[in-house]
């Protein structure tokens, strides 16, 4: 299964329009946002994309994201995701705290451990889990970025926004 990747969009409009157009345009059965949508005006950019995500440390009024997530179909889980696509077991989680994304890297328990919150692309492998950081979709005059993850290869290719 192909999964588009996204973090850190921080309000911005035409990089979240474009990065919706891609998955659309690439197929993706699903797609994981790791937070910081920032307001709630956001979410209906990704109207027919199908959207799981958690929340950031930027995201301003979490009642109305949820009730915004609700009204386009897309699941919003809270601080953290826990989700298995082809057997393959998926910790979502911003990234605000270190110490916790270094834990999820090292348990053992996910194959595949999404974050966001640095805004800096990672592609690692750690102590058996890959670690993948789509770097920021905002972008804040520097690269904006998204990616996509091959479930069957655990192959990742990262799609400048620029």
């Amino acid at each position: 299964m192909l999964i588009g990747l996204i973090s850190d969009s921080h309000d911005h409009i035409p990089h979240a329009e474009k990065t919706a157009r891609i998955f659309k345009d690439r197929k993706v059965e699903l797609v994981l946002h790791a937070g910081d949508y920032c307001s709630p005006f956001m979410i209906p950019v990704f109207k027919g994309v199908p959207l799981k995500g958690v929340f950031g440390n930027n995201d301003g009024d979490k009642y109305l994201l949820m009730k915004k997530f609700q009204s386009i179909g897309a699941e919003l889980m809270g601080s953290f995701g826990d989700i298995t696509v082809d057997e393959r077991r998926i910790a979502l989680y911003h990234g605000t705290d270190v110490p916790i994304t270094e834990a999820l890297e090292q348990s053992g328990n996910f194959d595949v451990v999404i974050t966001g919150h640095t805004h800096q692309k990672k592609q690692e492998r750690i102590s058996g889990t890959l670690s993948i950081n789509p770097g920021t979709a905002h972008g804040f005059g520097e690269e904006a970025s998204i990616a996509l993850l091959n479930t069957s290869s655990l192959e990742v290719e990262f799609v400048d926004l620029s």
